[in-house]
């Protein structure tokens, strides 16, 4: 049965909150390379897509969530950052953090919305269930030019990103047909979203 239409509305800051704070945890605590995934723009992506997922009726709504989990997590990162370590809480509202939260609209409303169709049938299926490998897969080839740079351990962000998103392709998709037409329109899905993320940083 899907969420109450009341559930979502509490959910949402919750679970931005605790992305959060769960996010500077864990590059403060685990060792890398899994250390990456706590920065990881693919995770939060996917943690938009998993809210969407889980409201299932409405795509508005899927959208609206995500974008309060996403919006939300930002400052609650930084403010774990000052609880943790002593960092300075002017950061919450500072421009770098408010275009992050400007971010987080627009990944939020995609990935939510992206989150509702992966359970459709039809086009709308296909994409849904592609987009959350394709974050993996762009942040992979991300990796991957920083490892040709001679970043350390770059190769093994590659090879975790490219399996989570083969994962997620398996757990996404019902069946295999999906899955093959998932893998196939998450490839170039990718390489659009490294064309916009080089646009964007510059």
């Amino acid at each position: 049965m899907p969420p109450s239409r009341h559930r979502p509305t509490l959910l949402a800051p919750v679970a931005g909150i605790l992305l959060g704070f769960v996010d500077f945890i864990w590059i403060t605590r685990v060792p890398y390379p899994l250390a990456e995934l706590g920065n990881s723009t693919a995770v939060w992506a996917v943690a938009a897509f998993a809210l969407g997922w889980w409201v299932r009726s409405g795509a508005v709504r899927a959208a609206v969530a995500a974008t309060v989990l996403l919006v939300v997590a930002v400052p609650s990162y930084y403010l774990a950052a000052a609880l943790i370590q002593g960092d300075d809480l002017a950061v919450v509202v500072a421009p770098s953090s408010l275009l992050w939260m400007a971010f987080g609209v627009l990944a939020g409303v995609v990935f939510g919305v992206a989150g509702t169709w992966a359970r459709a049938d039809g086009w709308r299926g296909v994409v849904g269930a592609a987009l959350p490998a394709a974050v993996f897969v762009e942040e992979a080839l991300r990796f991957a030019g920083r490892a040709r740079s001679g970043y350390p351990g770059g190769w093994w962000n590659v090879a975790i990103d490219l399996a989570l998103a083969a994962l997620l392709v398996v757990l996404v998709g019902r069946t295999a047909r999906p899955r093959l037409l998932a893998v196939a329109v998450a490839l170039p899905l990718a390489a659009v979203g490294a064309l916009v993320f080089a646009v964007v940083s510059g």
